[in-house]
């Protein structure tokens, strides 16, 4: 498929499908914010817990789309997003956000999530690149430097996953009963990373810098594992890795948040590093990863694949990552399996009855029963976010492909 057909199909789907489902869904009129479960019936759950998770990435989704757009509706959802964030989930004694409030927006969960800590950064920081909001971004600095004082392992490197109330030591460190309850994790270190690459975009701060180089420095040396190109998932606070699972979503997310991070400081020693580390994670993928369908799986570990169904959010993730692969290395397989992710999504994971996407689906691309539509994990922030990657990288593609036009014509 070229460049501008397919821009045109991630428009429609991102515009008239995934946006417009959140602006219609999910706001919650009676209480303030957003619902914090919804299921895949469409069925309201009007006493859930708000997540810290969802509300970020709705911030970041409609910041970014507004980044795009200059459309007032999405601005106005991240506005709310933005309000609803600062008013119940900002703890003003001791600084940080909750991990999970309630239906009514009291503090249900009080620990501080450095995972979550760090979407917050994330988000705060594109709301202030999409509409200049200085408020927004003295928010997300005050974050990086409460990250940097009370989680940032001086010996070690890296970061604890998780504080107390008051940023001491908590023994609950998982991010979800499907986690180990260990000290470092791949998984918050990959977001603090991005966290960190996208303030460093409004802020250029030398600190900030020398923290994100670091940071790019542990993920190539302690978590990705030099033999086989996967993430290594969890950890001890020496960086011994416990367990040999293998995420393919993370691995290829990864790749290219990796790349992002090193691009934006613009250490080419340190950029040529990780080219090469995320063409050979992006390989590994590909490699053993990838069903007939075009589809990636869940998890493997050494000896195969462990659980073959097919949630959103990698599928979202190797459509981006393999195509960054391609634009590193210009090898045709690389696009053609981004295409094919692209044609698996629309094929099996974009649903046509209630709008948005499929939790995931089985190995035989039937929908999973009980996946939500919105919980504190289901966000439009992996698919949101890779259209609009999508659209950005396509749209240089059609620009090289005409310059190259104009140039054989002698323009």
């Amino acid at each position: 498929m070229d460049a501008l057909p397919w821009m045109q199909e991630l428009e429609n789907e991102l515009k008239n499908n995934i946006l417009r489902f959140w602006m219609d869904k999910s706001v919650d009129g009676a209480r303030g914010g957003f619902y914090g479960e919804i299921d895949r019936q469409l069925r309201v759950n009007e006493r859930a817990d708000k997540g810290l998770v969802l509300n970020a990435r709705i911030l970041w989704t409609f910041s970014a789309a507004y980044r795009r757009y200059k459309d007032e509706q999405y601005l106005k959802i991240a506005s709310r997003a933005y309000h609803y964030l600062i008013e119940h989930f900002l703890d003003r004694s001791f600084g940080g956000l909750y991990w999970m409030v309630d239906a009514d927006g009291h503090p249900s969960q009080d620990k501080k999530q450095i995972y979550g800590q760090s979407f917050a950064i994330y988000a705060l920081s594109e709301f202030y690149l999409a509409d200049g909001h200085q408020e927004a971004l003295d928010a997300s600095i005050e974050l990086y430097e409460l990250i940097e004082r009370h989680s940032h392992d001086p010996i070690h490197q890296g970061y604890i996953e998780a504080l107390g109330r008051d940023w001491t030591h908590t023994s609950s460190f998982s991010l979800s009963n499907k986690d180990l309850n260990e000290k470092k994790s791949m998984n918050t270190h990959l977001h603090v990373l991005e966290a960190y690459t996208n303030l460093y975009r409004a802020w250029k701060s030398p600190t900030l810098a020398s923290s994100l180089a670091r940071l790019i420095e542990v993920t190539i040396e302690k978590i990705v594992d030099p033999a086989t190109g996967h993430f290594r998932l969890f950890f001890d606070e020496e960086w011994n890795a416990k367990g040999s699972h293998i995420s393919y979503g993370h691995d290829i997310e990864g790749s290219w948040l990796l790349l992002e991070a090193a691009d934006v400081l613009q250490d080419q020693p340190l950029l040529e590093r990780v080219r090469a580390v995320a063409v050979r994670m992006a390989e590994a993928v590909i490699a053993n990863g990838v069903d007939r369908d075009g589809g990636i799986w869940n998890e493997a570990d050494p000896d195969g694949v462990t659980d073959a169904d097919k949630d959103w959010w990698p599928q979202a993730e190797a459509m981006v990552g393999f195509y960054n692969a391609y634009e590193l290395t210009g090898d045709p397989k690389f696009r053609a399996a981004a295409l094919d992710s692209w044609k698996f999504i629309q094929q099996y994971i974009v649903d046509r009855e209630h709008g948005e996407w499929h939790w995931g689906v089985d190995p035989n691309g039937v929908p999973l029963p009980g996946g939500p539509k919105i919980s504190a994990w289901k966000c439009p922030y992996h698919n949101g976010r890779a259209c609009l990657e999508m659209l950005s990288r396509l749209q240089k593609e059609t620009n090289g492909r005409e310059a190259d036009s104009r140039l054989s014509e002698g323009i």
